[in-house]
């Protein structure tokens, strides 16, 4: 069984950063062969999917967000991150953490607010 808590989310003005942190607890082996990916919700939309990072090291992200949010992982820690810069009003959403394929585990999430 695999726990995910973020942490980091909070109030920011626009043009502003944040880094989100995900920390695995349970397994780590299954962390560090586990894609890894930060997902958004915003009110009265779907769940999207913000950035994604491999067991390799590859990275995927949605076009809203392509040089502006950098997703990093440390097999060593079982976290992942989401570093986010030039944050918009359009960013503000509930930031989760999700592991799969081996199994498919989310966190409870952060909340991100971004002031115009």
């Amino acid at each position: 069984q695999v726990q995910l808590v973020e942490s980091g989310g909070g109030l920011v003005q626009a043009g502003g950063s944040l880094r989100l942190s995900c920390a695995a607890s349970g397994s780590g082996s299954i962390f560090s062969i586990n894609n890894m990916g930060w997902y958004r919700q915003a009110p009265g939309k779907q769940r999207e999917l913000v950035a994604a990072i491999t067991s390799g090291g590859s990275t995927t992200y949605a076009d809203s967000v392509k040089g502006r949010f950098t997703i990093s992982r440390a097999n060593a820690k079982n976290t992942v991150y989401l570093q986010m810069n030039s944050l918009k009003p359009e960013d503000t959403a509930v930031y989760y953490c999700r592991s799969w394929p081996f199994n498919d585990y989310w966190g409870q999430g952060t909340q991100v607010t971004v002031s115009s």
